[in-house]
C-alpha cells in the first residue's frame, strides 16, 4: 500500500490564520512554485531576440531624419514630466519604515513589506507626536475601520513640526472628505 508523506491541501492564508496578515500585501512566493520549472525550457524573451537579429540583417532600414529625432526627445521629456509630482508631496524615512505621500496615494514601507492605498481608500490620516523620544507616528485609516500604523524615527524633534506641515499640504492638495 502507497502512503503519502504531508498534506496535499494547499495552506490557507488570512487574518484567520495568520495574526500578521495585512490585506494589500502580497504573501511571498513559496518554493514549491520557483522549482515546479523545468530547467532546460526557453526562455520566450530568447527566442523573440533570435528571431528579431535574423530579420534585422535582412532588412535595411533608413536613417531618421533630425526632426523625427527631435520630437522622439521631446516625447520622452514629457513622459518624464508626468512622473514629476504637479502637487505637494510629504516623503518621511528612516533606516527600517519609509512613508511617501503624494497625488497617487499613499505608500507605506517597513522593511521588506510594503502597501499602497489611493486617496479613494483613505478614510482619514492620524499624526501623533510623542511628548518624549524621537519616533513620528503616522496611522493611516481605511473606511473598513482598519488602520495601519508606522513609525519614522527622526534625527532630531525639529522634524515633527515640519513633517506635519508638510503631510497638512498634501492631506489639503488631495485628501477629499
Amino acid at each position: 500500500m502507497e502512503q503519502r508523506i504531508g498534506s496535499s491541501s494547499q495552506p490557507v492564508e488570512g487574518a484567520g490564520f495568520d495574526p500578521a496578515f495585512i490585506p494589500g500585501i502580497t504573501a511571498p512566493v513559496s518554493a514549491k512554485r520557483q522549482d515546479t520549472e523545468p530547467e532546460d525550457a526557453v526562455e520566450p524573451e530568447d527566442a523573440v531576440e533570435t528571431e528579431e537579429t535574423d530579420s534585422a540583417e535582412d532588412v535595411d532600414v533608413p536613417a531618421a531624419p533630425a526632426a523625427q529625432a527631435e520630437e522622439a526627445t521631446e516625447g520622452a521629456e514629457g513622459e518624464e514630466s508626468e512622473d514629476e509630482p504637479d502637487g505637494p508631496v510629504f516623503e518621511a524615512a528612516d533606516r527600517r519604515a519609509r512613508i511617501v505621500a503624494d497625488r497617487k496615494g499613499v505608500r507605506l514601507r517597513l522593511d521588506e513589506e510594503s502597501c499602497e492605498f489611493r486617496w479613494d481608500e483613505i478614510g482619514a490620516v492620524e499624526t501623533e507626536a510623542p511628548r518624549f523620544g524621537k519616533r513620528f507616528t503616522i496611522t493611516v485609516h481605511t473606511p473598513d475601520r482598519r488602520w495601519y500604523p508606522i513609525e519614522i524615527e527622526a534625527t532630531a524633534r525639529a522634524h515633527f513640526k515640519e513633517w506635519e506641515e508638510q503631510l497638512d499640504a498634501v492631506l489639503d492638495a488631495y485628501f477629499e472628505e
